[in-house]
């Protein structure tokens, strides 16, 4: 019995269903004993609560409820298993920080749109496709359509933090004067980055967003360096990685930061000065060629076409 290719890819499909439906048999019901096992903990832990005897204040249970309430809500430990963790990438997840999304809730809307696309992006070209096409191209159609659903994602992801970084850049001279604004008038270190991070959010989207992140880390006991650490590597800005070396040298040894932001800030200025003359020279050369193809042909039929007219009327004269 032999079968055509439009009935095997119909038998694939039928499988794949199969597949997924016990797949997701079997995550609703870890889900199911998750939850209800989660349901008999904090059932525990409130009746301990109530027991006679024990200095627990009233607002316990609420507290107990909302640390479990997260866990029970969205799966979040499919991001830790072997599956999610080559799923959602390393690379994948400093996207997310990258884009300003640093949760779990986006890496699992991430995962979850991945999936998704990967298995919905084939079946809507295959719907598609079916229509009066030939069926030997269909494997490959699918398989390409699988592909573009699984990467689609992380490319617009790509395209966001791209453009973060981009503002990240342009961001940075007015951090700097704005933190050598704060230090002139008396203020310490710590005080002048949490007023950039409170005050100054609105026109420093990215920078004061990654501030507030880097104050808070730093308000809960970690040091400086350490806080300061995500806004030093995330973006991939060499000038911003050096701002906050030197922020930490100051902060570990002390002393005055002016004069040490003065020489940094000329220093980037003179640094895009230079890749601004390095772009400029770039478009110089790209617009050579657009004048070439546009503006040469017009400007020839302008100051040659009288001339050519009037040879061609003079040789209609001569044909006479």
């Amino acid at each position: 019995m032999t079968f055509t290719s439009n009935q095997l890819a119909i038998f694939s499909l039928a499988l794949l269903a199969l597949g997924l439906v016990i797949g997701a048999g079997a995550l609703i019901a870890t889900e199911f004993r998750r939850t209800r096992s989660g349901q008999v903990i904090g059932r525990a832990i409130r009746q301990a609560a109530l027991a006679p005897g024990l200095p627990v204040a009233a607002s316990s249970d609420e507290e107990t409820e909302a640390s479990f309430r997260p866990e029970l809500d969205l799966p979040f430990h499919w991001l830790n298993s072997r599956l999610g963790r080559a799923l959602v990438a390393d690379e994948d997840r400093n996207l997310i920080d990258q884009c300003g999304f640093p949760s779990k809730r986006t890496q699992l809307i991430f995962l979850v749109t991945r999936i998704s696309l990967a298995f919905a992006l084939p079946l809507l070209v295959y719907l598609l496709w079916s229509g009066g096409r030939e069926q030997s191209s269909a494997p490959i159609v699918l398989a390409a359509a699988a592909a573009i659903g699984f990467m689609a994602p992380k490319w617009v992801l790509g395209r966001i933090a791209a453009g973060r970084r981009e503002r990240a850049a342009r961001e940075l001279p007015l951090f700097i004067d704005l933190l050598r604004l704060l230090q002139g008038v008396g203020l310490s270190l710590d005080q002048s980055l949490q007023i950039m991070a409170t005050d100054f959010q609105h026109v420093l989207h990215v920078l004061g967003q990654e501030l507030t992140l880097a104050n808070a880390q730093y308000s809960q006991g970690r040091t400086r360096e350490h806080s300061l650490h995500r806004l030093a590597t995330l973006h991939k800005n060499e000038n911003l990685r050096g701002l906050v070396s030197l922020l930490v040298q100051v902060d570990r040894h002390g002393g005055a930061v002016q004069e040490p932001l003065r020489v940094f800030s000329e220093r980037m200025r003179e640094s895009r000065r230079s890749e601004m003359k390095e772009r400029i020279g770039k478009i110089t050369v790209k617009m050579t060629a657009v004048m070439v193809t546009t503006l040469l042909p017009a400007l020839v039929i302008v100051t040659a076409g009288p001339g050519f007219v009037a040879i061609f009327r003079s040789l209609g004269a001569i044909g006479k």
